[in-house]
C-alpha cells in the first residue's frame, strides 16, 4: 500500500512540477483505480451457476419453475470453495439470481426464492454459505444478479426497479465484502411474468434499469466492489466470447475511462449449469491453458465456470480437469528464468528509480522507463547461464496508464540475433485460441506470448517498437510451458468411427462407455460402429507410456437409413452444413427407417459464426406411422448468440419411426436453420425425464 501511495503522490507531483524534477513520468491517458489494479492481479477465479436450472436441465429458466425443485442433498460450500482454493483460484462469483428470477437467498423482494424450497426446510441461504466458505478459505467472494427477471410481474415496468434495487442492497449489505458484482446482458423477451406469459421488451437497458443510479448505490454500499457490465458504466466488461478468449491487441482505455475485460467460459462444453451426461464433455487441462493464455495472457482476467450437480457437489470430471490445469499453471509460473538477469538499456533511464534492472527484480511495482524522446528503446538481458524457455511475459506499470502499441523480442542463438516475438503491425488482430507464435502488440496489465518452439539462450533483447508515450515496463519474464497431453477428437461419419491420429501417441479406445487403458483395443484405422452408445479414446505417449485425458462421444442412433424430403443437411454428421427453412414456423419430417425408442434429442445450431436463422424455439413430434403425431417436446434453446453449443433435451421415452422437427422461431432473420439433430435411447442408470409442464403456447 505504501508503494501504491508513493506512486500516486509522485505522479501528482510530476504533474504540478511539469515533470522537471519528477522521479517518474506523468500518467498517460486514463489510469486504473487501486481496486481495478487489485482485480487484475487476481487473474482467475470461479463462476458458479447453481439454481433451479440445475434441476430442470435448462440454461435459461422460463420463470414458472417451482422453487420446491431445489433440494441438493449433499451441498457443502466449504468443500466446493476448498477445491477452487486448491486449484489456485483467487475468488468465486455465485449466480444468486439468474434470468428465471429465483433467488438463492431469503430475499424480502419476492416469494420466488429459496424460502419456498424444501432444502433446510426453507431456512437455507446458498449465498451466505458460499460467502462464509470464501472468507474461511481466504479467497474473495462475488455475486451475479441478473437484471432480467422472467418471474416478476413488474418486469418491464417502473415497479421492477424497486424490486431490483432491493435485491442489490440485500446482497451488498448482508454478506460481507463483495469483490465483484455481475450484471448480465440478457434483457427482455418471453417470460412467465407473474402469469402473463408474454414477451416484454425494455428498450435501452441503461435507461430502464437506470444503471447510473445502480452504480451510485453500489459505490455507496461497497466502494471497493468491481462492477461488471452495467451498460459499460462499471469497471469491467465482457471479453466478447463465452469461449473464454478476448481479442488482442487489448486496450483498457475507453475514452477517459479505464475499463477492464474478462474472459468467461464454462469448464464443460455442456453449458453454464450442470446437465446430465456432461462428464464426457469436460474441457481438458490443455484446452484450459489455451483459454488462460487467450484471456489472462492478453491482458484480461478469466472467470471459469464450475457448476455443482443436483446433489450440490462438483462433477468429478470437472474437478480432475480443474486441478490438473491449476497444477500446470503453477508449474508454468513457478520459475522465471530472467529473474536477476543483468540488464543494459539503449537509453538513459528517466530517473535513478526507473533503471533497466527493475525489469528483472521480481517486484511487480518497480519499472523501467527510458528518458523522454526515446522512440524505440531497447533492453538487453544477460542470463547467468543458458536456459530453455518458450513463454515470454511482459507487464506495464499500469498505474501510469497503458502506453505500448507494439514490441519485439530477440534471442542470441549461435551468436546471431533471432527474432522470437515479431512486432505487431497496425490493424492486425488475434482472436480465438491461436496462441502459439503470436506477435507483440499491446502489453497493459500483462501479455504472455507462447513461442512456436522452445528457445535456448542466455542473451535476449526487448525493443519497444511503438508507444503512445514513454514506455513504463515493470516486468520481463521467461517461462517454460509444462507438457500436457492432448485429447483425441472422435467423430462418426455414417456408421464409421474416426479418431484423430497423432504420430507422437498411440490411441486406445472403448465402445462400451468404460475408461480406456493400454489394455483396451488400439485404434489403427476407422472402425464400424452403428449402434447408440458411448465411445471413449485416449492418447498414450510413445516415449514414457503416460496416458492423457479421455475423450468421450455420446452417440445417438445411426442416421445411415434416415430419409427426408430435402432436410439431409440437418443429419449428415457434418457440423458445418445446415438445413435452411423458410420463415418460422418451418418443419421437416424424417423417416428413421425403423421403429425405436426415443428418450432424448440434441440440437446443434449453425457453426459458421452466423446467428441468422438459429432456432431458439422448437417443437418435436413423434409418430409410428408418419400420419398420427404426438408432441414430445416444446421449448426454448437459450443463450445461442453467445454460446452456440449442442443442446440436449430429455423426453418421456416412446417408440417412433418418424419425427417432425419444427423451428418455431429464429434468433435473427426470417429463415430458420438446423446444423445437426441427433436422437438417443434412454441412457443406462440415467434419471427419467421430468414430465413436461403444460403451459400456454408462446
Amino acid at each position: 500500500m505504501k508503494m501504491i501511495q508513493a506512486i500516486r503522490s509522485m505522479a501528482l507531483a510530476a504533474l504540478s512540477m511539469g515533470c522537471v524534477a519528477a522521479q517518474q513520468p506523468a500518467p498517460y491517458g486514463p489510469v486504473p483505480t487501486d481496486q481495478q489494479v487489485d482485480w487484475l492481479r487476481m487473474e482467475w477465479y470461479a463462476f458458479v451457476h447453481f439454481s433451479l436450472n440445475t434441476f430442470t436441465n435448462k440454461e435459461w429458466g422460463y420463470g414458472d419453475e417451482s422453487p420446491e425443485l431445489f433440494n441438493p442433498g449433499q451441498f457443502n460450500a466449504r468443500d466446493i470453495v476448498a477445491t477452487f482454493k486448491e486449484a489456485g483460484m483467487t475468488g468465486m462469483i455465485y449466480t444468486a439470481k439468474h434470468h428465471d428470477g429465483w433467488c438463492a437467498w431469503p430475499t424480502r423482494s419476492t416469494s420466488h426464492s429459496i424460502k419456498k424450497s424444501p432444502w433446510k426446510n426453507g431456512k437455507g441461504d446458498v449465498v451466505k454459505e458460499f460467502a462464509e466458505a470464501c472468507a474461511k478459505s481466504g479467497i474473495k467472494f462475488g455475486t451475479y444478479l441478473s437484471p432480467w427477471d422472467r418471474n416478476c410481474a413488474e418486469y418491464g415496468r417502473d415497479g421492477y426497479r424497486k424490486v431490483y434495487y432491493r435485491q442489490i442492497a440485500e446482497l451488498l449489505q448482508n454478506y460481507g465484502p463483495i469483490f465483484e458484482i455481475w450484471f448480465d446482458g440478457a434483457n427482455g423477451g418471453d417470460g412467465f411474468y407473474g402469469g402473463a406469459r408474454e414477451r416484454r421488451n425494455i428498450g435501452s437497458a441503461d435507461k430502464y434499469y437506470d444503471f447510473a443510479q445502480v452504480v451510485r448505490n453500489i459505490r455507496r454500499m461497497q466502494p471497493d466492489c468491481i462492477i461488471w457490465g452495467a451498460a459499460q458504466r462499471g469497471d469491467a466488461g465482457w471479453g466478447g466470447s463465452e469461449k473464454g478468449f478476448v481479442k488482442y491487441p487489448l486496450w483498457n482505455s475507453r475514452g477517459d475511462k479505464w475499463l477492464m475485460l474478462e474472459g468467461d467460459t464454462p469448464i464443460n462444453h455442456a453449458g453454464w449449469f450442470w446437465h446430465p451426461g456432461q462428464a464426457g464433455r469436460v474441457k481438458t487441462p490443455e484446452h484450459l491453458m489455451n483459454v488462460y493464455l487467450s484471456s489472462v495472457g492478453r491482458g484480461a482476467n478469466l472467470i471459469l465456470n464450475v457448476a455443482p450437480n443436483r446433489d450440490g457437489v462438483l462433477d468429478a470430471a470437472d474437478v480432475e480437469s480443474l486441478l490438473s490445469f491449476g497444477a500446470a499453471r503453477r508449474q508454468l509460473l513457478a520459475k522465471d528464468y530472467a529473474l536477476g538477469a543483468a540488464t543494459s538499456s539503449s537509453s538513459a533511464p528517466y530517473s535513478k528509480k526507473t533503471r533497466a534492472r527493475e525489469l528483472t527484480d521480481g517486484d511487480i511495482e518497480s519499472y523501467w522507463c527510458p528518458e523522454d524522446g526515446s522512440t524505440e528503446p531497447s533492453v538487453e538481458f544477460k542470463l547467468k547461464q543458458k536456459e530453455t524457455f518458450d513463454v515470454i511475459r511482459l507487464r506495464e506499470q499500469i498505474r501510469l496508464g497503458q502506453r505500448v502499441e507494439s514490441f519485439k523480442v530477440e534471442a542470441k542463438v549461435n551468436d546471431n540475433w533471432v527474432t522470437i516475438v515479431e512486432p505487431g503491425k497496425q490493424g492486425e488482430q488475434e482472436s480465438g485460441f491461436d496462441v502459439r507464435g503470436g506477435k507483440g502488440h499491446t502489453i497493459g496489465n500483462q501479455v504472455l506470448r507462447w513461442l512456436k518452439e522452445p528457445v535456448t539462450s542466455d542473451h535476449l533483447r526487448l525493443t519497444i517498437t511503438a508507444s503512445k508515450a514513454v514506455p513504463c515496463i515493470s516486468e520481463f519474464s521467461l517461462l517454460r510451458m509444462p507438457r500436457m497431453l492432448p485429447k483425441p477428437a472422435i467423430e462418426r461419419k455414417g456408421d464409421t468411427l474416426h479418431v484423430e491420429s497423432n504420430d507422437a501417441y498411440r490411441i486406445f479406445y472403448t465402445t462400451d462407455g468404460s475408461t480406456p487403458t493400454d489394455k483396451s483395443p488400439e485404434y489403427q484405422e476407422p472402425v464400424k460402429f452403428s449402434t447408440p452408445g458411448v465411445v471413449k479414446a485416449v492418447y498414450m505417449d510413445r516415449e514414457d507410456g503416460s496416458l492423457g485425458p479421455v475423450s468421450t462421444l455420446n452417440l445417438g442412433y445411426s442416421k445411415s437409413d434416415w430419409k427426408s424430403d430435402g432436410a439431409e443437411a440437418a443429419y449428415d454428421d457434418d457440423a458445418m452444413t445446415h438445413w435452411q427453412g423458410d420463415a418460422a414456423p418451418a418443419s421437416f419430417v424424417v423417416d428413421m427407417g425403423r421403429s425405436q425408442e426415443i428418450a432424448a434429442f440434441s440440437y446443434l445450431p449453425r457453426q459458421d459464426k452466423t446467428t441468422a436463422g438459429m432456432t431458439d424455439q422448437y417443437k418435436l413430434e413423434l409418430s409410428t406411422d408418419g400420419k398420427n403425431w404426438r408432441e414430445a417436446a416444446e421449448g426454448e434453446f437459450s443463450n445461442l448468440r453467445a454460446n452456440p453449443i449442442e443442446l440436449k433435451v430429455n423426453i418421456e421415452p416412446r417408440e417412433a419411426r418418424y419425427f417432425r422437427f419444427t423451428a418455431m422461431r429464429a434468433l435473427d432473420g426470417q429463415g430458420v436453420t438446423v446444423a445437426e439433430l441427433n436422437l438417443f435411447p434412454a441412457e443406462k442408470n440415467s434419471e427419467p425425464a421430468r414430465k413436461k409442464k403444460k403451459t400456454k403456447k408462446r
